[in-house]
């Protein structure tokens, strides 16, 4: 939703001075929009782009050496007025003629046409491309009836190169032409947009479904289809680009990923690493890619990705320096440098043989990790949902990514004939790693201190399991500083070996002693419920916190408790 507003019918003027205001050095501000701040040489050709506001960086954010000259702005989604159109073309020409360039809707052309006709009376030439990139919006056979969304930028970027080059308006509209016969772009939307002042967005995408075919006006898709992982919509952008690779197409394209507003760049980055190897299996090499927000949409939840062909001028054009607000392209390299010396992956823990009882005791640790796997993955949720009460909610996730990587790891050595010890140890070195955070070295250097008290050699009586038990818990509570009342994973971890090692010195039978200990563990990490955190990222959300547990003592007492139930069901 769009919150921060004056009035929202004067959206538009209102962020556009806003704008001027914080990029003075690049542009100023003139009636119906903004020219660059230091004016291109005389003589050279004025692209001019623009369209509604709510696109940032289009159109203003483009205005720059090697981009435009000038941008146009309405109010949001809404074309500018003609007298707007001209107002700032007279303002960006310096001799050379006019290109109106911009995206294929309706008001836009007229608006412009109109202020075309009205720069040529007054002996200006002007000439206008419009940008028809979007594949969802007409067959190929009507390409002229497509409107402009993320291809915008790559038109705009040719325009902008060539005159920046010195070209002639003939051949700048000539690069604008070619660029816009061999752009193409798709995209897909998980939620519409909502207009500053309304209380709900222009359109909303059903649960569990995504729009296929958006717009960059807050229209819906063409149809819905089920939401898909990031691998699915690659390959659905990138196969529906690729039915529509022209017959003269090279194998070298400009891509650009593009988020529209709410999609996360960390998101982009992801998809984009799908895209990539998708390009490459089709046999293309992609120059200078961009990933990022170069037309959005307000705050849309969308992506789209465009390719343009590319031949030498046009990858020439595409790869010209730019400097602008909203995108900088700095000269390409050179020669490139020498490869870098990369040091030493980090050695892995080295699979160490154990004999017939140490692999028996290993075989009997992974079963105990698929099972914590298990029921793990299933209390996920709810770990993350007790830690968002005053952490950052990702308890959950962690703790399965980093039990999911031990278990691969334990199995791997445990196929090899790693011994208990071994298999442990190679288990809790693939839970830190992966899962990363405070609970993720936790564990991992927790386990490992348990795993060397195991050790390769005969079974793992109840002695070995107790040292182990008590050096994982000085290990952790060595490494992270806390004591039981500090509102973390020690709170259970604290009763758990106490009663379990206590009761093996007694000579107790260790597995209904370990039943013993994780129920005490679980009494503990409940009543952490009653405590406030003093140590760690809540401390400034603890009175937030009383009467949740912590999350950590949760999983932990959680893991203890099934596998104490997984060893009591085994045979002894």
């Amino acid at each position: 939703m769009t919150r921060l507003y004056a009035d929202p019918a004067r959206f538009g003027e209102d962020q556009l001075r806003g704008f001027a205001a914080a990029y003075p050095e690049h542009i100023t501000l003139v009636p119906g929009g903004v020219i660059r701040s230091a004016p291109p040489r005389h003589g050279q050709v004025a692209v001019v782009v623009g369209g509604g506001s709510g696109h940032y960086p289009a159109f203003s954010g483009l205005v720059g050496s090697g981009l435009a000259a000038g941008a146009v702005v309405g109010n949001i989604f809404t074309s500018p007025s003609s007298r707007q159109a001209e107002s700032v073309a007279r303002a960006a020409d310096t001799g050379g003629g006019v290109l109106f360039c911009f995206g294929n809707y309706a008001g836009d052309r007229m608006n412009f046409g109109m202020a075309q006709a009205r720069l040529r009376d007054a002996g200006i030439d002007t000439r206008t491309v419009l940008v028809t990139d979007d594949v969802a919006s007409a067959p190929a056979e009507r390409r002229g009836e497509r409107r402009g969304i993320a291809g915008d930028f790559t038109v705009f970027k040719v325009a902008g190169a060539a005159a920046e080059e010195g070209l002639a308006l003939d051949d700048v509209e000539a690069a604008a032409r070619r660029a816009n016969d061999a752009t193409y772009s798709f995209g897909i939307a998980f939620a519409g947009c909502t207009m500053p002042g309304a209380d709900a967005p222009l359109f909303t995408v059903p649960d569990g479904k995504m729009a296929i075919g958006l717009g960059i006006h807050g229209e819906p898709g063409v149809e819905d289809a089920d939401l898909a992982d990031a691998p699915t919509v690659a390959k659905i952008l990138v196969d529906r680009l690729l039915a529509e690779r022209p017959a003269t197409a090279g194998r070298r394209v400009a891509a650009i990923l593009n988020g529209l507003g709410a999609t996360k760049y960390e998101e982009l980055f992801l998809l984009w690493g799908h895209i990539a190897r998708a390009l490459t299996e089709a046999g293309l090499t992609v120059v200078r890619p961009e990933v990022g927000e170069l037309v959005t949409s307000l705050d849309m939840a969308a992506c789209s990705l465009t390719l343009m062909w590319l031949d030498d001028d046009l990858e020439r054009w595409w790869c010209a320096p730019a400097d602008a607000p909203g995108f900088r392209r700095l000269p390409a390299p050179g020669t490139p440098a020498a490869p870098r010396a990369l040091p030493d992956a980090v050695p892995g823990t080295p699979i160490v043989q154990g004999d017939a009882a140490s692999r028996d005791a290993a075989e009997t640790v992974l079963t105990l990790l698929r099972g914590v796997r298990a029921a793990l993955h299933d209390a996920a949720a709810e770990l993350g949902r007790v830690d968002a009460v005053a952490g950052d909610g990702d308890h959950g996730r962690g703790m399965t990514k980093g039990v999911d990587a031990a278990v691969r790891a334990a199995e791997d050595a445990h196929h090899r004939g790693a011994g208990a010890r071994c298999l442990l140890s190679t288990a809790a070195d693939a839970w830190a790693d992966e899962a990363g955070g405070t609970s993720g070295v936790l564990w991992g250097v927790g386990l490992r201190a348990l795993a060397q008290h195991l050790g390769d050699t005969g079974p793992v009586d109840a002695a070995r399991a107790a040292a182990g038990a008590r050096a994982a818990l000085e290990a952790v509570t060595s490494l992270g500083g806390a004591k039981p009342g500090d509102k973390t994973l020690v709170d259970a971890l604290v009763p758990l070996v106490d009663t379990f090692t206590t009761a093996v010195d007694r000579g107790d039978d260790a597995v209904a002693a370990f039943g013993r200990a994780a129920a005490e563990a679980t009494a503990a990490a409940e009543a952490t419920a009653r405590l406030t955190p003093r140590l760690g990222r809540a401390r400034p959300l603890a009175e937030r916190s009383i009467g949740t547990p912590d999350a950590g003592a949760l999983s932990l007492a959680l893991c203890a408790r099934t596998s104490a139930e997984l060893l009591a069901a085994s045979p002894r």
